[in-house]
């Protein structure tokens, strides 16, 4: 049966992850409809037309109205569906704190995760490269320098974010953190606070964390394991044509 909700997605994406998580815990009803970004799926005319004119992940299409930006789909849920209020609580200024860390996590910790992701993994798959240690390391200091900031600024004594329960921030948050640890970074030497939450949130999220992180490891590493054969399969040309 076809939903109203059509959730436009790339589990490589770490909004899309953060917000197909929201949706499954939430029992929102949606229709998934997952996009390959690496293909390019999300640039064609037809996407643009029929499901999001910016040509972004995530997107929504919702009773025919067509929305994008992950904080936008966000809020738009939280207005439009029965949403638990642990997610985007009223009282205690809670719906400000969760903003005054969204806001925060455009320009900090989704600028450095998603650099050092670019550059330790995407750049280098897309360009079928050898991925720059300079830029890495450029990318992995303010990636740390980041870390550094959210825990010192949003992690404290209390379980979570916002307290002792869970937010859209702390979702958001730890989606932010996995696009980089899925490449290799060791986000947590040396920060025990951020290690502690990270486990709070994992083991609070539950079975829609884990199914959605099995699937983004295995997205990787198909993508992987893909550019793998081709560049086998191009050497053996290469080879094949030196001997004729």
């Amino acid at each position: 049966m076809s939903q109203s909700l059509k959730f436009y997605f790339d589990f490589l994406n770490q909004s899309s992850r953060a917000l197909y998580i929201f949706l499954e815990a939430s029992k929102i009803p949606f229709e998934a409809i997952p996009i390959s970004m690496v293909k390019g799926e999300h640039l064609t005319g037809e996407f643009r037309d029929k499901v999001n004119r910016f040509r972004k992940l995530p997107a929504i299409t919702d009773h025919g109205y067509q929305l994008s930006e992950s904080v936008a789909i966000f809020r738009h849920l939280s207005r439009e569906k029965l949403v638990p209020e642990h997610w985007y609580p009223r009282r205690q200024l809670g719906r400000s704190r969760t903003d005054e860390y969204l806001a925060w996590q455009q320009t900090n910790m989704d600028v450095a995760c998603t650099d050092y992701f670019q550059q330790k993994w995407l750049i280098p798959h897309l360009q079928k490269s050898r991925a720059s240690d300079n830029a890495i390391n450029n990318a992995g200091k303010h990636l740390e320098g980041t870390l550094n900031d959210f825990e010192q600024l949003f992690l404290t004594s209390h379980k979570f974010i916002l307290g002792e329960n869970i937010s859209f921030a702390d979702l958001s948050a730890i989606c932010e953190i996995d696009q980089t640890k899925s490449v290799g970074f060791s986000a947590f030497k040396n920060r025990h606070k951020l290690s502690r939450w990270y486990d709070l949130v994992r083991d609070e999220l539950g079975p829609y964390y884990k199914s959605v992180q099995d699937q983004f490891d295995a997205a990787l590493k198909q993508s992987s394991q893909r550019e793998q054969r081709q560049g086998e399969a191009q050497a053996q040309a290469q080879a094949q044509a030196v001997k004729q």
